[in-house]
C-alpha cells in the first residue's frame, strides 16, 4: 500500500466513524417528553413511571400568584423532582397551561408580568424558583389569548437568564392557537418545542365530530413551524394519551385514554369507538413514532402521562418499541 493509499484508507475510516457518530448522536438526542399534571397523586404517581421510557418530564403546571411574579409552590410536587434526578430524566417546571389561555386573573396577571416594566423583575424569580426547587430547566405553555407582543421579548430575557445556568427552555405550541403570534426569532431561543398537533376537534365545538389529533394533523402542524424556521431536531411532535366524545358520547370534558379502554374491551387497537368517542390508539401511535424517526424529528411529547395503562395496551410502551425499531434501520 503507497503512503497516499494509506492516508486515503485512513481518512475514509474517520468519514465513517464520524458518520456513524452522527447516527448516534442524532438517535441518543432522540425525546420522550411527558407532562405530568400536579392536580394528581404525585407521592404515589411518581413510584409508577417507567422513567426509562423518558427522557424529560414536565411538572404541570406552576403560575404567578400576584402581581410581582411569585409563583405557585406545591410541596407533592418535590416527590416528583427526587424521583426523576434519581433515574436520570430531566424535569422541567411548566407555566401557563390551557386553563391559564382564558383565565381572568391569570391572563392580564401575564400581561402585566411580561411588560418591560416588570420584565426583568418576573425572569429573575423564575430563574431562582428553578434554581431553589432542583429542575433541570422551564417550559412556557402560554397558549391562544395568553400570547400577546411581549411574549418575544420575555422568550430573549428568559433565554439570556437561563442557559448560563445550564437550565433549559422550552415551550408548548400550537400552530392554530396562538402560534402564529409567535415571532419567529424567538424559536431559535428555545433547546426544543412541543408541538401540540391536537385539538382539532373537542368540545367546544359539539357539531363538528371528528378525528382531533389524525396523523394528517400531525404532518400538517410539524410543517408549519418547519417552514417557519424550526429545526427538525428541535421539533418535538405531541401526541394525544385522550380523546374527545361526540354524539351520545358528548360530555364537556375529555376521556382519559385509561378510561376509553376499561369502558370498551379493544379500544387500544382502534382510534373511534362507541357513539362516538375519538382519540389515537396503538396503531396511530406507533405510526406517529415512526414518522417523527424517518423525518429526524427531536422526538415525542405526551399530554399527559397519568391518562395511560400499565398493561401490553399502553401507550407510553407503544412509543417505546416503536423508538426502538426506529432506532434499528
Amino acid at each position: 500500500m503507497t503512503p497516499r493509499a494509506g492516508r486515503w484508507m485512513k481518512s475514509a475510516v474517520v468519514a465513517a466513524l464520524l458518520g456513524l457518530l452522527a447516527v448516534a448522536t442524532a438517535r441518543a438526542e432522540r425525546r420522550v417528553v411527558a407532562y405530568v399534571p400536579n392536580w394528581v397523586d404525585l407521592e404515589t404517581f411518581a413510584k409508577t413511571i417507567d422513567y426509562a421510557a423518558l427522557t424529560h418530564i414536565n411538572l404541570a403546571f406552576e403560575n404567578p400568584t400576584n402581581a410581582e411574579g411569585d409563583l405557585s409552590y406545591h410541596a407533592k410536587n418535590d416527590a416528583l423532582v427526587r424521583e426523576a434526578r434519581a433515574h436520570n430524566v430531566k424535569i422541567l417546571l411548566s407555566i401557563g397551561g390551557g386553563a391559564a389561555a382564558d383565565s381572568p386573573t391569570l391572563k392580564p396577571r401575564y400581561f402585566e408580568l411580561l411588560t418591560e416594566q416588570k420584565r426583568a423583575g418576573f425572569v429573575a424569580k423564575l430563574t431562582e424558583y428553578l434554581v431553589k426547587h432542583n429542575y433541570d430547566g422551564l417550559d412556557v405553555d402560554l397558549e391562544g389569548p395568553s400570547i400577546n407582543q411581549d411574549y418575544g421579548a420575555f422568550i430573549r430575557d428568559l433565554a439570556a437568564a437561563l442557559k448560563p445556568k445550564g437550565k433549559l427552555l422550552t415551550a408548548a405550541l400550537s400552530r392554530g392557537y396562538g402560534g402564529g403570534k409567535v415571532p419567529d426569532e424567538a424559536l431559535g431561543r428555545f433547546d426544543f418545542i412541543n408541538i401540540m398537533a391536537y385539538d382539532g376537534a373537542g368540545t367546544w365545538a359539539p357539531n363538528r365530530p371528528g378525528q382531533h389529533s389524525s396523523m394528517e394533523y400531525a404532518r400538517t402542524n410539524v410543517d408549519y413551524w418547519l417552514q417557519r424556521g424550526l429545526a427538525k431536531d428541535k421539533a418535538v411532535l405531541g401526541v394525544p394519551f385522550y380523546g374527545y366524545g361526540f354524539g351520545k358520547a358528548f360530555r364537556k370534558s375529555s376521556y382519559a385514554y385509561r378510561d376509553i379502554l376499561q369502558a370498551h374491551p379493544g379500544a387500544e387497537k382502534v382510534d373511534e369507538i362507541g357513539e362516538t368517542i375519538w382519540y389515537n390508539g396503538q396503531p396511530t401511535m406507533r405510526e406517529k413514532v415512526r414518522y417523527a424517526v424517518e423525518q429526524g424529528l427531536g422526538g415525542i411529547m405526551i399530554w399527559s402521562l397519568d391518562n395511560d395503562v400499565k398493561d401490553g395496551r399502553s401507550l407510553l410502551g407503544t412509543i417505546t418499541e416503536a423508538m426502538k425499531e426506529g432506532a434499528k434501520r
